[in-house]
């Protein structure tokens, strides 16, 4: 249980990206339905076991982009949850609340095949450890755009 929480900077939901099966092509959402131990309601992910839910920022894309010399679309990243801002932590353990979900990490998120088939190997490449984090429910509930995000102090 949560007994202290603090604001990752001003880190917010820009974006909401659902994939209704692999390799299927991501579609953006307003808001999102999460189970408790669950993925996202209607995603790929919705019944994993550790790869539930998968959060990127914007200022990590930002440093891939300087790096190749262009514009990355996150779409393309294949990630659930975009930030506007904020570096991830990549803490296995370590716990943020997005809305009303609470997410516990579970590893940093490698770029994925198909992010190389749609952006390129220079994009694959530019996003090692920048591709976002994939967490699991600690908490379920509703993540909508607009959402401010919370770290949860160990």
């Amino acid at each position: 249980m949560r007994t202290q929480s603090y604001t990752l900077g001003m880190a917010e939901v820009v974006a909401l990206h659902i994939a209704l099966a692999a390799r299927m092509d991501m579609r953006s959402v307003d808001s999102v339905e999460i189970g408790d131990g669950h993925g996202i309601t209607g995603d790929r992910y919705e019944n994993a076991r550790h790869r539930q839910v998968t959060v990127q920022s914007l200022e990590e894309i930002a440093c891939a982009e300087a790096e190749i010399g262009r514009t990355l679309d996150a779409i393309h990243t294949r990630r659930n949850i975009t930030l506007n801002a904020g570096l991830l932590d990549r803490t296995p353990g370590s716990r943020m609340v997005i809305g009303e979900v609470e997410l516990e990490v579970v590893r940093d998120a490698a770029p994925c095949k198909l992010l190389e088939d749609n952006m390129g190997r220079d994009a694959k490449l530019a996003l090692h450890k920048r591709a976002g984090v994939v967490y699991r429910t600690i908490v379920g509930g509703t993540i909508s755009l607009g959402d401010q995000v919370m770290v949860v102090p160990e």
